[in-house]
C-alpha cells in the first residue's frame, strides 16, 4: 500500500510506479499533482484501488490503466483536466465497484463496452462532455446504486431500463439535452431519489415533477424571417461567450477549493439503504413462518424472504429481544456495515427497528440472500436437512475448501488492513462464512465485532480493550478466556482453526479432543514435517 494522499506533492507521476509488482492500493488524491497519468502503472498489476482524484494532471487517460483487471473496489480519476474520449478498454474492469471519472472535460459517446462492468454499484461521470445517448448496454448494470451523469450534452430519452434496476437509490440526470416523456415506475417513482432537472424538453413523470404531459400531436415548423434568424444566432453567440466565461470562472473556482472536496461530498462508501417496515418484513417471510427459517443463533433466527416488490430474495435476521445482548449485537452489526464494502462480506441490505404487532419491540437485519447457506452446513450436514438431497450431488472438492479459505481470507485482510477504521470480527467460524450461487465465500455476522477508534489505528496491534469474551467456544484465542483484550491476532487464530476444520472435517470441540489434545496438536501429530 502506498498512502500519499492529502499532501502538497507537485511534479509529475514518476513512471517508476510500475515497478512496484505487488502494489495493493495507492492513493495520491488532493495534490498538487501535473503532466499526465503514467502508462506504466498498467504494470502494478495487483492494484485493487487506485485514487489520482483532484490534482492538475491533464492529458487522456491511458488504456493500460484499463488493462488493471485487479481493480475492485474503485478507481477515482475524478477532479481533473483529462480530455479525449472515455477508453473502450473501460470494459476490461469486469469486478470494478465504484469508478468515478467526473468533473473532467471527457467528451464523445459513453463507451457501450461499459456496460461489461456488471459489478458496478457506484458510477460517476457528471460535469464532462459526453454526447449521444445513454447506451443500451449499461442495462447489465444491474447492481448499480448511484449513477450520476449531470452535467453532460447526452440527448435522446431516459432510458426505459433504468425503469427495473431494483438496486438505484440515487439517479442524477441533471443539466442534459434528454427529451421525451420521464418514466413513472421504479426510481422514477421516488422524486427524492432522482433529479432531471435543465432538460427543458422532457414532459410527464410523477405529479411531483410539475412538468407539461407529453403532447402526441406533431407540431408543423414554421419559418423565421431573416431579420429574426440574425438576431437569434447574434444573442447565441453573445450567450455562448457568456457561458464559456462562467465555465471558466467555475473552474478556476472548484480548482482553487479542490482540497476541500472531500469533506463536502458524502463517502462514497456510504451505504444507501432500502427502506422496509415490520409489516413488509412479515409480508416478505410469510409471517416469519417456520418454513422460510434458515438459521438460529443466540441473538436471533434468520429467515428466507422474498420482496414483491422486485423479486429480489433477501434474508432476514430478526433479534430476540429478550437476550439483553441482542440490540448490542444489532448496533454494533449497523455501526460496522455502514462503513464497510467487499465482495467478500455479506451485504447488509436495511435495518429495520421498530413495533411489531403486538407492541413489542421489533429489530431486524436485512442482507442479500446466500442460497447455498453456510459453510457449517456442507462441513457438517445434518441428517434429514432440507438440503440433504441436494448436497448429496455435489461435495466439496479440495479445490472448493481452497477457494473458501482464499476468500475468508481476503474478507479478513480487507477488515484488518484495508479499512479506513480496522475492523475485528471476533466470531469466525464455519456458521459465519455463506455461500453463493458461484459457491463463492462471504464472512457474515459481525454482532460481536471491534471496531477500532480512530486513535488507535496507528497502532492497532498493541491495542487491548476490556470487552469480555467474545466468540465461540473452540475458535477463540486462548487469551481472551484469560481476560486479554481484542486484536487482529485474534481472528487470525480463529481463521487457522476454521482452516484446519475445512481440510479435516473435524469440530475443534469434537468429542476426542480434550485436555491437551485439541485439532491443533491433531494435525501436527498426523504431519509431523
Amino acid at each position: 500500500m502506498l498512502y500519499l494522499d492529502r499532501n502538497k506533492l507537485s511534479g509529475d507521476i514518476p513512471s517508476s510506479v510500475g515497478s512496484l509488482k505487488k502494489l495493493n492500493q495507492l492513493y495520491l488524491q488532493d495534490n498538487n499533482l501535473q503532466g499526465s497519468i503514467p502508462p506504466s502503472l498498467g504494470e502494478c498489476q495487483s492494484l485493487v484501488s487506485l485514487d489520482l482524484s483532484v490534482n492538475n494532471l491533464i492529458g487522456t487517460i491511458p488504456v493500460e490503466v484499463f488493462s488493471l483487471t485487479s481493480l475492485s473496489i474503485y478507481l477515482d480519476l475524478s477532479w481533473k483536466r483529462l480530455s479525449s474520449l472515455l477508453p473502450v478498454e473501460v470494459g476490461n474492469l469486469k469486478n470494478l465497484g465504484l469508478l468515478d471519472v467526473s468533473e473532467n472535460l471527457l467528451s464523445k459517446e459513453i463507451p457501450s463496452s461499459l456496460g461489461s462492468c456488471t459489478r458496478l454499484e457506484i458510477l460517476n461521470m457528471q460535469g464532462n462532455f459526453f454526447t449521444g445517448t445513454v447506451p443500451l448496454s449499461l442495462s447489465s448494470l444491474r447492481g448499480i446504486e448511484q449513477f450520476d451523469l449531470s452535467r453532460n450534452n447526452l440527448s435522446g430519452q431516459i432510458p426505459e431500463f433504468l425503469e427495473g434496476f431494483n438496486f438505484l437509490q440515487k439517479l442524477n440526470m441533471s443539466f442534459n439535452n434528454l427529451e421525451g416523456s420521464v418514466p413513472t415506475s421504479g426510481i422514477f417513482m421516488n422524486a427524492s431519489a432522482f433529479s432531471v432537472l435543465g432538460n427543458n424538453k422532457l414532459c410527464g413523470g410523477i405529479s411531483e415533477l410539475n412538468r407539461t404531459r407529453c403532447s402526441t400531436k406533431k407540431i408543423k415548423k414554421k419559418k423565421l424571417p431573416v431579420v429574426l434568424k440574425v438576431t437569434i444566432g447574434a444573442v447565441s453567440g453573445i450567450s455562448g461567450v457568456c457561458i464559456l466565461l462562467s465555465l471558466c470562472f467555475f473552474w478556476l473556482r472548484m480548482k482553487k477549493k479542490g482540497t476541500q472536496r472531500k469533506e463536502v461530498l458524502p463517502d462514497f462508501t456510504e451505504n444507501i439503504l432500502l427502506t422496509l417496515s415490520y409489516q413488509s418484513l412479515l409480508k416478505a417471510t410469510d409471517s416469519f413462518s417456520s418454513a422460510n427459517l434458515v438459521g438460529m443463533g443466540s441473538f436471533g433466527s434468520v429467515y428466507k424472504g422474498i420482496l414483491d416488490a422486485h423479486g429480489t430474495l433477501i434474508a432476514v435476521k430478526v433479534l430476540n429481544l429478550q437476550n439483553c445482548h441482542a440490540s448490542k449485537s444489532f448496533v454494533a452489526e449497523c455501526n460496522v456495515l455502514k462503513n464497510v464494502r467487499h465482495r467478500k462480506l455479506v451485504r447488509l441490505l436495511t435495518a429495520c427497528s421498530g413495533v411489531d404487532d403486538s407492541g413489542n419491540d421489533f429489530k431486524a437485519l436485512v442482507y442479500e440472500f446466500m442460497p447455498n447457506r453456510s459453510l457449517e452446513d456442507w462441513l457438517h450436514p445434518v441428517a434429514g436437512s432440507d438440503n440433504n438431497t441436494e448436497k448429496a450431488s455435489r461435495v466439496l472438492t479440495l479445490f472448493d475448501r481452497l477457494d473458501i479459505g482464499i476468500d475468508v481470507a481476503c474478507a479478513l485482510d480487507y477488515l484488518h488492513n484495508h479499512c479506513r477504521i480496522p475492523v475485528i470480527h471476533c466470531d469466525i467460524k464455519p456458521g459465519n462464512v455463506l455461500l453463493d450461487n458461484e459457491m463463492t465465500g462471504h464472512l457474515s455476522d459481525f454482532g460481536s465485532a471491534k471496531i477500532f477508534s480512530e486513535s488507535s489505528v496507528s497502532s492497532v496491534k498493541d491495542q487491548s480493550f476490556s470487552v469480555g469474551i467474545r466468540g465461540t467456544i473452540g475458535y477463540t484465542a486462548p487469551e481472551h478466556g484469560m481476560g486479554s483484550g481484542v486484536t487482529t491476532y485474534a481472528d487470525v487464530y480463529s481463521y487457522g482453526i476454521l482452516l484446519l476444520e475445512m481440510f479435516t472435517g473435524r469440530r475443534p470441540t469434537d468429542d476426542e479432543f480434550n485436555g491437551s489434545f485439541n485439532l491443533h496438536n491433531f494435525v501436527v501429530a498426523a504431519l509431523p514435517e
